[in-house]
């Protein structure tokens, strides 16, 4: 059977603006590349180290919202691994416990 499907596989995508970006990625992107346009504006200087200098906050802020496989961006990604690394982890134990003894009736 086809449409067996409760939710569709593109549900979140269709809550993202322009279906790749949330609010944070935006802001994110606008001020580095709006960081390296008055940086441009201000410096009129055509060395190749400066011209990379200038454009960095802009490649920066393109790079963290790039979208990568199995999470929304390259920001995410960064953040999942930090937190894993710097919280506490805690493992709380779910099952059974089996003792082999019994109280009262050792026969």
């Amino acid at each position: 059977m086809q449409n067996d499907y409760l939710i569709p596989a593109n549900s979140k995508k269709s809550q993202y603006i322009l279906g790749f970006f949330t609010k944070l990625d935006l802001a994110i992107l606008i001020i580095g590349l709006l960081w390296s346009f008055i940086m441009l504006m201000a410096f009129h200087s055509l060395t190749l180290g400066l011209v990379i200098l200038i454009l960095l906050p802009g490649l920066v802020a393109a790079f963290l919202v790039m979208p990568v496989p199995h999470y929304h961006n390259i920001l995410q990604l960064l953040t999942n691994v930090f937190n894993f690394y710097m919280n506490r982890r805690q493992y709380y134990w779910k099952g059974w416990n089996i003792y082999e003894e019994f109280s009262g009736n050792d026969k």
